[in-house]
C-alpha cells in the first residue's frame, strides 16, 4: 500500500501563534492562566496545555477578576471585550489575524449602515464572535446568517440595496462560492469583497486534498471532530468518491479500512500537530504501507507575530 502525504497540513500560522501565545503567558506569568474556550480545536493541543497550567473556560465570569485570560484563535464578540475590561482582566487576544480581518470589514460595513450576510456555521466560535461585531447603533442595517444556498431564500432583507457579505474564515470554498452565487443572483446589489475570507491556510489545505484524492482510494485526516477546517477536509476527499476519514490519532485507525487498497493519502487539519501526522504514518507502515518520504505541494512561510507584551 503506498502512502502519500499532503503538503501543506497541519498547524497554520494562526493556530502557531495561539498556541505559543498560551506557553508564552505560561512561562512569563506562571500557573494558572484562563483560556475562554479552546485556544484551537484539537483535543491533544487543549490537554497538553491544560497540563502546562491553562484552565480553560466558556465564559468570562469563571475567570476570577483581575486575572489573566486568553481569547482563543476563533475571535470574541466586541460585548466579550468590554466585560474582560469591565472585571479588570489582563488580556492577551489570540484571535487569528485573519479572523480579524473579518471582524474589522463587518464593523466597518455595519458602521456604514449596510444589511452584513455572515456565510458560516451556527454555534461556531468564530461566527459568534463575527455576529457580535456588527455595531449595536448601525444606522438601520443587521446582520444575517446563512449556513447554505436554501436559507439565502429565506432572507428577509429590506435593504437590499446596501448590503455586503462576510465568511467564516475555515469553510469549504466551493461551499462558499455556491452561496455567495446565490446571495448575488437574489441581490445584484451585493457588494463584494476585495479578497475572499477564506483563508490561506484552508485555502492551501483543500487544494492539497484535492491532489490526495486524485490518486488515492482512502484519505485520513488527521483533526478533532470540532474543528471547522478539518471536517471540511474529510468532507472534500468525499465529495470526490474516495473513502475518508476524520481522526484524532493513530489509535482510531482500523485495519478494514484498508483492506484492498493500493495508495492511502495523509493530511492534517489546521490545528493538528505534525506529532499526531507521524503516529499515524508509523501505524499505516504496521499495516504494510510504504511512503518513499516525499511530500507534493506547497510551502506555506506565513508568520504572525505574538502580541508586544509577549514578545
Amino acid at each position: 500500500m503506498k502512502i502519500e502525504l499532503a503538503q501543506p497540513r497541519g498547524f497554520c500560522a494562526g493556530v502557531e501563534r495561539a498556541i505559543t501565545i498560551v506557553e508564552r503567558a505560561l512561562e512569563l506569568f506562571g500557573a494558572p492562566i484562563f483560556v475562554r474556550h479552546e485556544v484551537v480545536h484539537n483535543r491533544y493541543v487543549v490537554e497538553r496545555l491544560r497540563k502546562l497550567g491553562a484552565i480553560f473556560v466558556q465564559e468570562l465570569d469563571e475567570v476570577p477578576a483581575g486575572a489573566k485570560v486568553i481569547f482563543s484563535a476563533h475571535g470574541v464578540s466586541e460585548k466579550v471585550e468590554q466585560n474582560a475590561a469591565t472585571r479588570n482582566l489582563t488580556v492577551f487576544d489570540a484571535t487569528c489575524p485573519l479572523v480579524t480581518k473579518v471582524h474589522k470589514q463587518v464593523a466597518r460595513d455595519g458602521g456604514a449602515g449596510r444589511d452584513v450576510v455572515l456565510i458560516g456555521h451556527a454555534g461556531h466560535p468564530e461566527v459568534e464572535g463575527t455576529l457580535g461585531r456588527y455595531p449595536t447603533d448601525s444606522k438601520g442595517g443587521d446582520i444575517y446568517l446563512v449556513e447554505n444556498v436554501e436559507e439565502v431564500g429565506d432572507l428577509k432583507i429590506e435593504l437590499t440595496e446596501s448590503i455586503s457579505y462576510a465568511t467564516q474564515t475555515t469553510l469549504s470554498m466551493d461551499d462558499a462560492a455556491e452561496v455567495v452565487s446565490a446571495l448575488k443572483e437574489r441581490f445584484p446589489a451585493l457588494r463584494r469583497v476585495k479578497k475572499d475570507d477564506i483563508c490561506y491556510a484552508t485555502q492551501n489545505r483543500q487544494n492539497a486534498v484535492k491532489l490526495l484524492a486524485e490518486n488515492c482510494k482512502v484519505v485520513l485526516v488527521v483533526g478533532s471532530s470540532n474543528s471547522s477546517n478539518s471536517n471540511r477536509l474529510r468532507e472534500i476527499a468525499e465529495e470526490l468518491g474516495v473513502a475518508a476519514y476524520l481522526i484524532d490519532h493513530a489509535q482510531e485507525l482500523k485495519s478494514e479500512w484498508f483492506s484492498g487498497v493500493e495508495s492511502v493519502g495523509v493530511t492534517a487539519g489546521a490545528s493538528a500537530p505534525e506529532n499526531l501526522v507521524e503516529g499515524v504514518m508509523e501505524r499505516l507502515m504496521e499495516f504494510g504501507g510504504e511512503w518513499n518520504g516525499k511530500v507534493s505541494g506547497e510551502i506555506e512561510s506565513v508568520f504572525f507575530p505574538l502580541p508586544e507584551e509577549l514578545r
